[in-house]
């Protein structure tokens, strides 16, 4: 376990991954993570939970605004190994060429399917009944590189975002605890991916999060779900701006986007059917049941 590991990462996700190496006593020889940054209204100056891991463990640590930065201090580290997890930026070839093994990257999906950058959210949104986590060698393509080892996870439909998230961050470090021993000893072969069988996820922005009462009740359900963590759903319910983080479908019928109470419920129909809010959020406030928030506000 001496050989000089590198290891990169830029959110939660790949917390768990780096805390296993460390009860490990794997040789992390340097960790690589963004630049601190400002966050929120007060713009407060945040640093990643990567870096307060790596500093707590006197591990060194890189924050390079773009890799190529620091080509040559890696180059100075002489790393056998680099693990990358969710670090939302491609390395270039000849980064990944200072690794005598190469790079290895844990994806949040049962490649090839769900390339790119949301696919947690996506399979939320396509209702999929599994996810899992693919360990891959990096290569230039977006997530097109040769695959080492999947676990798979079966869904039930109801999962948000958040739940997904914390899932598979504890299945990849699993899995790479699991196969790191073998990859050092280099007794473990990727196969290429089937590229015919590959589906792709976009990016999602703010504006996903606005809803649109013209879609089908079952979609914004999805959509609820599958924003939770970000950019979360928002609408408005009467004059009052919300975030709606959790809702049921209904088998009713009425005017689009129209607002109702039935037995103390908030119903807002849809373009097919009528969603059931359970739980939002007004602005400024902290989350509720919607018949908390129908007895605080005035409609």
């Amino acid at each position: 376990m001496n050989e000089p590991l590198i290891f990169l990462s830029n959110d939660d996700f790949g917390r768990p991954a780096l805390e296993a190496l460390i009860a490990q006593k794997y040789n992390i020889d340097a960790v690589i993570t963004k630049p601190d940054r400002p966050v929120g209204r007060g713009l407060t100056v945040t640093s990643s939970s990567i870096k307060v891991i790596a500093e707590s463990n006197n591990i060194k640590l890189l924050q390079p605004a773009k890799i190529n930065e620091i080509k040559s201090e890696l180059k100075t580290i002489q790393p056998v190994l680099g693990i990358l997890i969710s670090y939302g930026a491609i390395i270039p070839s000849e980064i990944i060429e200072i690794f005598p093994l190469g790079i290895i990257n844990i994806h949040p999906s049962l490649l090839p399917k769900y390339r790119g950058p949301s696919p947690i959210e996506t399979v939320i949104l396509d209702n999929a009944n599994e996810t899992g986590v693919s360990l891959m060698k990096l290569t230039n393509g977006i997530d097109a590189g040769p695959i080492y080892d999947q676990i798979k996870l079966k869904l039930n439909g109801a999962e948000t975002s958040r739940d997904l998230y914390e899932a598979l961050s504890k299945i990849g470090a699993q899995i790479l605890i699991t196969d790191l021993i073998k990859l050092l000893k280099q007794q473990l072969k990727p196969l290429p991916q089937n590229d015919r069988l590959a589906t792709f996820c976009s990016k999602i922005d703010k504006t996903s999060g606005i809803i649109d009462w013209n879609k089908p009740a079952v979609i914004i359900e999805r959509e609820i779900r599958a924003y939770d963590l970000w950019p979360k759903s928002h609408t408005k319910i009467g004059h009052y701006e919300v975030i709606i983080t959790a809702a049921h479908v209904e088998k009713l019928s009425g005017p689009i986007s129209k607002t109702t109470i039935q037995k103390n419920q908030l119903i807002i129909y849809c373009g097919q059917d009528a969603l059931v809010i359970d739980r939002l959020k007004p602005a400024g406030k902290g989350e509720m049941l919607s018949k908390d928030f129908l007895a605080g506000h005035h409609f």
